[in-house]
């Protein structure tokens, strides 16, 4: 990323940019499609800038990225904070020794992994993803992280679904959405 001087982008600007799916992936979801902001290079880097900007000083070692929207914004992201990028994949993607943790969702479990050597003991670890809904994944990936040792200094996401409340499941940590909905 060039240096250049940073304004904050407007909400309603970036907002504009997303589009709104109704009865996506099912009847009475609105699913907010990301695709339409990342394809906007102003938008894209005015997002990325954001991110970077609340988390400058935030001492990140490591942006990890929760998969797979997660993987857009957390390596734009690092190279801002001269971090480097670690994905957290569904199972069976990694090739190496992973940890893993179970979580639960609405109706069932799910399951994520991390390489264990992927950070080092007592590394701090930044946390990124397109959409904080019910908080349930983020909060599977910060204990993950804190599994094999890393400290969590933010959970940073682009788009935060206020209904579903997910900040409650992050309670006591830095949790920071640039949009609402």
């Amino acid at each position: 990323m060039s240096a250049s001087v940073h304004t904050a982008p407007s909400p309603a600007r970036l907002k504009d940019l997303i589009r709104e799916v109704p009865d996506f992936p099912k009847p009475g979801i609105n699913f907010y499609d990301i695709t339409t902001l990342l394809k906007d290079k102003t938008g894209f880097r005015e997002t990325v800038d954001a991110l970077a900007e609340h988390y400058r000083n935030s001492g990140a070692d490591i942006v990890v990225g929760i998969e797979a929207r997660g993987y857009f914004f957390a390596p734009a992201l690092a190279l801002a904070l001269g971090a480097g990028f670690v994905p957290v994949r569904k199972p069976r993607k990694l090739p190496h020794t992973v940890q893993s943790i179970e979580y639960e969702l609405e109706y069932g479990t799910d399951q994520l992994e991390i390489h264990v050597d992927a950070i080092e003991p007592g590394q701090k670890v930044l946390i990124i993803d397109d959409v904080l809904a019910t908080g349930g994944t983020a909060s599977a990936v910060a204990r993950l992280v804190e599994m094999i040792k890393g400290k969590v200094v933010g959970l940073g996401f682009v788009i935060e679904l206020t209904f579903l409340n997910g900040r409650k499941k992050l309670e006591g940590r830095d949790v920071f959405t640039l949009l609402q909905y």
